[in-house]
């Protein structure tokens, strides 16, 4: 990655004295627009990581939500398979139910 911003920052030199800066102005410019793109692209990956919208994270929070949504379809599936009397004791079983005859 720094081979590709030194090579930027000569093709930025190079490209300034074509558009007429002389020597040291050439250089000038380049190392500006150089550190300017920099602190953009830092701050940019700065902005990303403060508002969770890093590239991981958000591969992540799909992941996780097709694997939720999956999860709960199979549950779903696998509980109307239960009968009646299995589905009741189930519930009752996790306190989703409550006895008939505690009331």
């Amino acid at each position: 990655m720094g081979l590709v911003i030194f090579g930027l920052g000569g093709l930025g030199y190079w490209g300034f004295q074509a558009a007429g800066l002389e020597g040291f102005s050439a250089g000038i410019a380049a190392q500006a627009v150089l550190v300017a793109v920099v602190l953009i692209w830092t701050g940019s990956y700065l902005f990303r990581v403060v508002t969770g919208n890093m590239t991981y994270m958000e591969q992540r929070r799909r992941y996780r939500s097709a694997y939720d949504a999956a999860t709960d379809e199979e549950l779903q599936k696998r509980f109307d398979a239960l009968s009646p009397e299995e589905q009741e004791k189930l519930l009752r079983d996790l306190g989703q139910l409550q006895d008939s005859s505690e009331s």
